[in-house]
């Protein structure tokens, strides 16, 4: 008896300090990378990425390295404090962290560690439903992920999850075919990287896709696939949520008893990880098998769980689909009035999420954008590929004609060669300004479609109608003066007042946009290059104006100053081009303009036919107190 107390007081001894030395080894690995001062943000996670952090350990790291001023581990702190509310579904102490986080990996200039900060704020928007949101942050990860001329297998990694988590958008948005595409691309990244989870995530993901598009065999398959993967990585959250997937299926098929199989194995487990987004999910799934077995009292008990658990974390998705149940259950029941008002709350919170017909619509036409980005790519790339041979053709006549021109007719093929290189010149001019619209258009129609796809998406039907006959009145006149080198001054202020309209729907329609016209300037007679105004609007509003608080106001006044010249004035009150400049160089992604430098060119080129010069002049427009209140613009073209 004596010697079983002393062996067990040994073997519990040898316990505590096995865990005493767990704990050392964590802090130990913490204060290890602190004093290491990892400065790249994968080689940090690399480091980290078999240990647990619980919340103890990601408040002493966050602790330490704000004391040691390692900036990079506070980044990775507050990251990990995102993932932990996160997986609590405490969204808005997520989204806090998170942001933390990415204000940090700016401010040290950290692109990995940015790029995967933006991806995680993307996935808890996503967990709310709240798409654009998600969609904007993502879309910023891929793009700086992109600009990355070498990426290595990190940043790889980082991109196959920002096309996983846009695909999630598609699939929110019943746009099944789209989200496919961008889980196929994740997917081959993840191959070549040998990415295991990432495969896991994504072969779950187009299950539930190929699900949605009534394609079951398919389904079943990836979702196989993913539990195989999970099964591999020993991941709870994941065998859960293909456990879960899978008995959605079956439920499909009429297979209720291998449903009840497949959910009540991992029932236990989804209450132990601490996740209650997934674990509402399967609260609910449970429910739905008791009630397909017409168990209504287990079906009611947890229904009414999931329902709670995601009412209490804000779920939208998981308050529709448990309404949806109950209304069922107490249909079965006969309890019609608490079946119609479950029904009632699951079609209202599905109405309040989205408007099917609406967002198909919109989507529609994003699907249509991103085609002809596609497109224009392509055409961009051929263009510059014109250009280079031009300029090439240009290089090599120069050599050729002065050294025959030197040689032989001098002055007489030197002034041939002037004529020539005039005519390369004009060319290349024009194929810049063609190539330039390309480049522009892809990004203004991307802009223009997310602010109507807002009013779509608060059901703002009048305005989403009002201002998409606005945008398709402005595609088709930029499209008809892509093919012609002028147009009347009447068609371009037409085509100015739609760009003003649309450009000010995302300042919320706060631009007071005026325009005068002289009684003596014959609109109609009277030619300009096509868009060459719209420059000099947009800096009026995104460098003037879009900083400005108050009353917001861009005035564009013709006169004609003499027979041969006409002046066109474009004044705003803005904060004036010395704060505007300044704010640019504090933003850390600054706006690209369509380039003045290329629109006096453009100018300098028209301007060639007549017997007379253009002009431009800025004017810093101040108070009596010599305070900047606005710039004007005056701009000077001949007429005869």
């Amino acid at each position: 008896m004596k010697k079983l107390i002393i062996i067990t007081f040994l073997f519990s001894v040898a316990l505590s300090c096995f865990s005493q030395e767990e704990e050392i080894s964590i802090d130990s690995l913490i204060q290890q990378a602190i004093e290491k001062k990892i400065d790249d943000y994968y080689d940090l996670y690399r480091f980290f990425k078999r240990e647990r952090f619980n919340k103890q350990d990601i408040d002493f790291l966050l602790k330490e390295s704000q004391q040691k001023e390692y900036r990079l581990g506070e980044v990775y702190a507050y990251n990990l404090l995102g993932r932990h509310y996160r997986n609590n579904s405490f969204f808005d102490s997520s989204i806090e962290n998170y942001m933390k986080a990415l204000e940090l990996s700016r401010e040290i200039e950290d692109v990995n560690a940015e790029i995967v900060t933006l991806n995680q704020i993307g996935v808890v928007y996503r967990r709310q439903d709240k798409i654009r949101n998600a969609l904007n942050y993502h879309q910023m990860a891929l793009e700086l992920a992109d600009k990355i001329d070498i990426p290595d297998i990190d940043t790889k990694i980082s991109i196959s999850i920002s096309n996983n988590s846009i695909g999630n958008i598609y699939l929110a948005l019943k746009q099944y075919q789209l989200a496919l595409e961008k889980f196929k691309k994740a997917i081959l990244i993840q191959e070549k990287t040998e990415d295991k989870r990432g495969l896991a995530i994504n072969h779950q993901n187009m299950g539930l896709a190929f699900q949605n598009l009534g394609d079951i065999d398919a389904a079943l398959e990836h979702y196989n696939k993913s539990l195989q993967y999970n099964i591999e990585n020993n991941s709870s959250i994941g065998k859960v949520i293909c456990h879960n997937s899978i008995s959605n299926v079956l439920l499909l098929q009429g297979k209720y008893d291998e449903a009840y199989k497949y959910i009540s194995e991992v029932l236990p487990i989804s209450e132990k990880i601490e996740n209650q987004y997934y674990t509402s999910d399967v609260y609910i799934t449970f429910g739905n098998v008791q009630l397909k077995l017409d168990s209504l009292d287990k079906a009611k008990t947890y229904l009414e769980k999931g329902l709670e658990v995601a009412n209490k974390h804000k779920i939208p998705s998981g308050i529709n689909q448990s309404n949806l149940y109950l209304s069922e259950l107490y249909e079965k029941k006969k309890d019609y009035e608490k079946a119609y008002s479950f029904y009632k709350k699951a079609i209202e919170g599905e109405r309040k999420t989205f408007n099917d017909k609406n967002i198909l619509y919109v989507n529609n036409l994003i699907n249509k954008y991103d085609n002809e980005v596609s497109r224009n790519k392509i055409k961009n790339l051929a263009k510059e590929n014109e250009i280079a041979k031009l300029k090439l053709l240009r290089n090599r006549n120069v050599l050729i004609i002065a050294l025959v021109s030197i040689a032989l007719l001098g002055v007489l093929l030197y002034s041939m060669y002037r004529q020539r290189l005039l005519n390369n010149d004009k060319k290349i001019l024009m194929l810049e300004q063609e190539a330039l619209r390309i480049q522009m258009n892809p990004h203004f129609v991307f802009n223009a479609l997310n602010s109507i796809k807002l009013y779509v998406i608060n059901n703002e039907q009048k305005n989403a109608v009002y201002y998409l006959n606005k945008f398709s009145k402005l595609i088709r006149s930029i499209l008809e003066s892509s093919s012609v080198k002028e147009v009347t001054l009447s068609e371009e202020l037409k085509t100015m007042n739609l760009y003003m309209s649309i450009e000010n729907i995302r300042l919320s329609n706060e631009v007071n946009y005026i325009e005068n016209i002289d009684s003596n300037v014959n609109i109609e007679r009277i030619k300009v290059p096509p868009l060459i105004l719209q420059p000099f609007l947009e800096n009026s509003i995104w460098h003037g104006l879009s900083s400005k608080k108050g009353k917001k106001e861009v005035s564009l006044s013709v006169t004609k100053i003499s027979d041969e010249f006409i002046q066109i004035d474009i004044v705003d009150n803005g904060i004036g081009r010395d704060a505007a400049m300044k704010i640019r160089k504090n933003k850390s992604l600054n706006r690209r303009s369509i380039g003045i430098d290329l629109t006096k060119e453009r100018l300098r080129n028209f301007a060639n036919e007549y017997a007379n010069n253009y002009s431009l002049i800025y004017t810093d427009i101040i108070d009596e107190e010599g305070n900047p209140k606005g710039t004007k613009v005056s701009l000077k073209i001949p007429i005869l």
